[in-house]
């Protein structure tokens, strides 16, 4: 795949175990061990994909999550020892794109990681789906930016990932359920509840005011839906 990727643990096993695998896929590994050696890699680096433990030292993984989505929308993977849904659902909301609950299998890292990046990478829509404008927003889709007014907008990767998808199929009302197999796959572990917090991020971040949304609208009982 050749692509770089960020391993932030302070369990140097682990560490050593997952850059092992992962360059025998062919993609370059850098490692921290400490949030505030990650943040300063990450402002200085350029990376593909970040693989982040909530546990750390110095700053916690949740706190530079947040810190790197000021200024980045590189895709970041949690990694967590704890099994509790908040705390899955907590790293989501903190700008996560997935988590993954230790112990974990390397094969599962590795599919995670090759998911996102084909979400990503995908090409060979129609030429004029490139770029949708609606009214104020105007989403590019092969450079994966949102523009509200002609301001950019940083989304996570999941995050535009459903406004992609509720976009390019507007006026169609999603379940959260079908947004969850659509957009995080049928095998992903994390239940409904992912949705509805991806959603009111996006709120937060595109409308003028969130709790009457002009973009993307619910149909109470049903789900989600853009509103062309």
């Amino acid at each position: 795949m050749g692509k770089r990727v960020l391993v932030v643990d302070d369990e140097k096993l682990i560490v050593k175990g997952i850059r092992f695998s992962l360059e025998q896929e062919g993609m370059e590994v850098t490692s921290a061990f400490d949030g505030e050696e990650a943040l300063e890699k990450v402002k200085n680096q350029e990376f593909d994909i970040i693989l982040l433990d909530i546990m750390l030292p110095k700053l916690d993984g949740l706190e530079v999550c947040q810190q790197i989505r000021e200024f980045s929308n590189v895709p970041i993977i949690m990694l967590t020892a704890k099994g509790d849904d908040m705390d899955k659902i907590m790293g989501l909301e903190y700008g996560a794109d997935d988590y993954i609950t230790k112990p974990f299998n390397i094969l599962e890292v590795k599919a995670r990681i090759k998911a996102i990046m084909r979400r990503i990478n995908h090409k060979g829509r129609k030429e004029e789906e490139k770029v949708i404008q609606a009214g104020q927003l105007k989403l590019d889709i092969d450079g994966r930016r949102l523009y509200i007014g002609g301001r950019e907008v940083n989304l996570t990767s999941k995050e535009f990932d459903v406004l992609e998808l509720l976009v390019v199929n507007a006026n169609h009302v999603y379940s959260r359920e079908k947004l969850l197999k659509l957009v995080w796959g049928v095998e992903y572990p994390g239940d409904v509840r992912t949705v509805d917090v991806h959603i009111r991020r996006l709120r937060e971040k595109i409308e003028t005011n969130p709790s009457d949304p002009e973009f993307v609208h619910t149909k109470w009982g049903v789900g989600y839906y853009f509103k062309a």
